[in-house]
């Protein structure tokens, strides 16, 4: 299709527009232009303001989370990229913390690759900070990908997951919003099932499509609707020059961010129809929050075709997941596999993209999981955005995440394998230890009758005593049966430094022994 070049070329034609607005807003907003201060330059700055707006294309937001408030103390944040593959990078956001303090859990937050970017959630990311290590998958634009690095599609979405899992280590955390419940959902049933022990301690799944049979939207409706042919036919295009990703076959975003835009049509138009207000009445606040919102919703990426459509037809067509059929690179995807981590679902009353249920979906398959390591949380009154930005996330749902977590620090079946492995070791270690102890045929559990008096061998006292009843050592012939080896051994285990040898204790307790038999 040459929509996507028709795209292309209608940005650029109206670059010199956007130009012309833009200088034409500057000149109207001058306070040394007398314009500027009328109602008609007011206007006339509102509407150059509003037309490049609207015809300008997005680039990539930055988090902007330089620092957060941890133990009461502010701190700085780094943001530094940890693990990089070529359709997505492990963001890592580092506090600047006493070496001294204890750790925080980490976590891994799955951001959707579903069109925006990943700074789309930067409300979940800044309201876990104060409590816990956080990292982020940043995914790339895929019209930024050269065709030579190969494909991407769900199962490489899967296998990323897992390979961070992996990077991070045992005991870290996973949160997925949105489109990556299902990805994450499945790569825990595999790690889970080859008793990986990197599987995730904690699992939160919020606003994810596990179950779209569910009280189904009308994103749900539109996917069984037209069917997988028409995507192929209708959605699917190629990136047009001189783009990177230049002939790879995507989903273009903006594609996806008209169909976002359409469901809520009306309310996009009274809210620009408001910044356009506020901008002639000089409410300055007011057109910044907007400008904050847009400035981030506006800012779209391509998916790969094979990523998306292999997407539509698991999860929205087919429903692979809660029906068993879901596969993995030739394996099934089984949720009763899951048992050591704990899993959270969240959702939102008023969730119009993943209705009320499909998440929930996610406690029923995973059946095997304790009921004291799980927990499912509604939302009242929010949307699908406000189940991970907004008021509401940051008061009643991001405590709960985090008391999850620290409710559930490991992932007990990777611990009780670590454990087992742990004791399995120690007997080896002692066995081997007992084999090669040149006392093992000469020390006791416990005294054969009653115990010699051993303190009748001159050097030995009662503290001595002791420590030789301590070793195994209860009677004279025990001692007196020594080898000169043995002797030596056991010098060295009550650290007498060569007390027997000095006090001849082997002759002693030969003697002490015959008076003993002989009486």
């Amino acid at each position: 299709m040459l929509f996507y070049h028709l795209y292309e070329m209608n940005h650029a034609a109206m670059s010199p527009v956007r130009a012309a607005a833009d200088m034409t807003r500057l000149c109207f907003q001058n306070p040394l232009n007398p314009m500027s201060h009328t109602q008609v330059g007011r206007t006339v700055a509102a509407s150059c303001e509003m037309l490049e707006r609207v015809t300008r294309r997005y680039g990539k937001p930055e988090f902007e989370l330089d620092t957060t408030v941890v133990d009461g103390k502010e701190v700085d944040i780094t943001e530094e990229i940890i693990w990089a593959k070529p359709f997505c990078g492990l963001l890592h956001f580092k506090r600047d913390l006493p070496q001294s303090r204890k750790d925080d859990p980490k976590i891994l937050i799955v951001s959707p690759m579903s069109g925006h970017y990943a700074t789309l959630l930067r409300g979940t990311v800044e309201a876990l900070l104060p409590n816990l290590d956080v990292y982020i998958t940043d995914w790339e634009d895929a019209r930024q990908v050269p065709v030579a690095d190969g494909r991407f599609d769900l199962d490489d979405y899967i296998e990323y997951i897992m390979q961070m899992l992996h990077y991070l280590g045992p005991n870290t955390h996973v949160l997925a919003v949105c489109q990556p419940s299902v990805p994450v959902y499945a790569a825990v049933a595999l790690m889970e099932e080859n008793g990986d022990k990197c599987a995730p301690a904690t699992m939160t799944l919020m606003g994810g499509p596990i179950d779209t049979r569910e009280a189904p939207t009308a994103v749900n409706d539109l996917a069984v609707e037209k069917g997988i042919d028409w995507f192929k036919r209708n959605v699917v295009m190629e990136v047009p020059f001189p783009h990177k990703g230049f002939t790879r076959q995507v989903y273009p975003g903006f594609l996806q961010l008209s169909g976002f835009m359409s469901m809520n049509l009306d309310r996009h138009m009274v809210a620009h129809r408001d910044f356009f207000q506020h901008l002639i009445e000089g409410d300055g606040d007011s057109a910044e929050k907007h400008r904050d919102f847009y400035d981030e919703y506006l800012a779209v990426m391509d998916l790969t075709s094979e990523f998306y459509l292999q997407t539509v037809e698991t999860v929205f067509i087919e429903h692979s997941l809660p029906k068993g059929e879901m596969m993995h690179r030739g394996k099934m995807v089984d949720p009763k596999k899951i048992t050591g981590t704990a899993l959270f679902t969240v959702e939102g009353e008023n969730d119009d993209i993943s209705g009320v249920g499909q998440t929930q979906a996610a406690q029923k398959l995973a059946e095997n999981i304790p009921s004291s390591r799980r927990l499912h949380y509604i939302q009242p009154g929010v949307g699908h955005y406000g189940v991970f930005n907004g008021s509401k996330y940051r008061s009643e749902i991001a405590p709960r995440i985090v008391k999850f977590i620290q409710d559930n620090p490991r992932n007990v079946r990777a611990e009780q394998v670590s454990k087992r492995a742990a004791k399995k070791t120690l007997r080896e270690n002692t066995s081997e230890k007992i084999a090669g102890d040149p006392l093992r045929e000469i020390l006791l559990a416990e005294p054969k009758g009653a115990a010699d008096d051993l303190q009748l061998i001159s050097g030995v006292g009662p503290k001595l005593e002791r420590a030789l009843n301590g070793a195994g050592i209860f009677h004279y012939w025990q001692i007196a049966n020594l080898t000169e080896h043995q002797a030596a051994a056991l010098d060295d285990r009550l650290d007498i430094r060569g007390r027997m040898v000095r006090d001849n204790w082997v002759e002693q307790a030969r003697r002490l022994n015959e008076t003993v038999h002989s009486n």
